[in-house]
């Protein structure tokens, strides 16, 4: 009878000990289950996007650690004089991945349509072991870091060719280039967000900490890679292309003025919108570390910038996940219009809010305008040679960025002869690119699937 007491008391604690375990669980799995099911809907997870969705928000968790885990070892720690020395280097080591990625790194890849998942793995694997090596210099703040910090660069954009080649492969039916292209970007974005307070907490821990925390996350995204579908390293439906050149000469070695008018002035016009991200990023954090916002510091009031260009980003992913199938010429118009008018209005109306809209408007129109550019890659490069396409358009826009960002340096720090420049960098690109733009939309595209 003891032993029956002992088994029918046993049973209810049984059971309230699996019942707690499930309500335990329940917050992660059901989060698993809530971001498993946004990744794959709309045929995302058939086709294979919901996959590469997942591996490009472990990439921008991990870029975050990275990022926090260097950021303090640039800017605020030294005096303002030593700081523009500092940035300028860094600026430098910025552009050295470029000289690499577009001559060498695209061809490469594009010499390796059976690598592509392979080729995404070892990016992951080798800024883990580069963040590695970092955690044992980052305390110092030595120039050691830059040669590793070079290295996480040239893996990063190496990644960001590769993924933007395979979207195409993986298009859900019907499902619109931008779409897809804006799917992608917010989930890393949204990625960024959740890791970079946690990368800020393990900074409190330790400056190498983030790093520790960038091992493990790019270790994961090493395996999530070869979970891609085959589909992504097969060669079935490629074509073997050339390009055409207007007397019908074939072209042994493209440049970008052969891919077309739609690429070749989105280029252009997403030109502007990086020199303007440059020169803001750089102008506004020496200007506002001198003369912060009224009643703020200058912590604050970078902050302030920071978050405002980080939303409008966000927002224009998102309303790039939510349009409807548009000519992405248009789109690029509309938005370097908008920045134009926002550069303007902050140079004839400077002060706090107009520096914070224009940072909102700025990321908005930047976020949105490339990913209409990666649709008109996408649709009119051959596959073939749409790897070196993105290199060589990653390379001139990180050109730009940079070119903006050492204006920003150089310039003396009043915010309305700031701000004239920014809408001047801004006018410069509406007047070389939007007539060709309007151009090619009044012509339309041939490819019906393209948003």
């Amino acid at each position: 009878m003891a032993a029956v007491r002992s088994s029918d008391e046993s049973g209810p604690v049984r059971r309230a000990g699996r019942s707690v375990g499930r309500a335990l669980r329940l917050p992660f799995t059901g989060t698993a289950k809530g971001i498993r099911k946004a990744t794959h809907a709309h045929g995302a997870g058939e086709s294979g996007l919901g996959r590469l969705i997942e591996l490009h928000a472990v990439n921008g968790a991990g870029d975050v650690m990275i990022t926090v885990a260097l950021a303090s070892t640039v800017f605020f720690s030294v005096p303002t004089d030593e700081a523009r020395g500092r940035v300028a280097l860094y600026l430098a080591v910025t552009m050295a991945p470029f000289t690499l990625l577009a001559p060498v790194i695209g061809p490469l890849l594009d010499r390796l349509p059976h690598g592509r998942r392979a080729a995404m793995a070892g990016a992951m694997l080798t800024r883990a072991l580069l963040a590695l090596t970092m955690s044992g210099a980052v305390a110092t703040g030595g120039l050691e870091l830059y040669p590793a910090a070079l290295g996480v660069l040239v893996a990063s954009k190496a990644y960001g060719v590769v993924r933007s080649a395979v979207v195409p492969r993986l298009l859900p039916p019907k499902f619109p280039l931008v779409r897809a292209n804006s799917r992608v970007t917010l989930a890393g974005l949204l990625a960024t967000g959740a890791a970079a307070p946690i990368g800020a907490g393990l900074h409190q821990i330790g400056p190498q900490w983030p790093l520790y925390g960038a091992f493990v996350i790019f270790i994961a995204g090493t395996f999530l890679a070869f979970t891609m579908p085959p589909k992504v390293d097969s060669a079935k439906g490629e074509r073997r292309m050339q390009l055409v050149g207007r007397a019908g000469k074939k072209r042994q070695r493209p440049s970008l003025r052969s891919v077309g008018p739609s690429v070749f002035n989105g280029l252009q016009a997403n030109a502007a919108h990086r020199a303007l991200s440059g020169f803001l990023t750089f102008f506004l954090a020496f200007l506002l570390r001198e003369h912060p916002l009224a009643g703020q510091s200058a912590a604050v009031s970078l902050a302030i910038v920071g978050v405002s260009a980080g939303a409008g980003n966000a927002i224009g992913t998102a309303v790039g996940a939510w349009l409807k199938a548009r000519a992405p010429e248009l789109i690029i118009v509309t938005v370097l219009t908008l920045a134009l008018t926002a550069a303007v209005l902050a140079a004839v109306f400077f002060g706090g809010l107009m520096v914070a809209v224009l940072g909102t408007v700025a990321g908005f129109s930047q976020a949105l305008s490339k990913l209409s550019l990666d649709a008109c890659i996408q649709r009119d490069v051959p596959e073939e040679v749409r790897t070196s396409a993105f290199a060589r358009s990653e390379t001139l826009l990180q050109m730009s960025w940079v070119v903006g960002g050492a204006i920003g340096i150089a310039l003396p720090l009043n915010g309305v002869l700031g701000m004239s420049v920014a809408a001047g960098l801004v006018a410069t690109g509406a007047l070389f690119s939007v007539r060709g733009l309007l151009g090619a939309a009044r012509h339309g595209a041939p490819h019906p699937r393209v948003a």
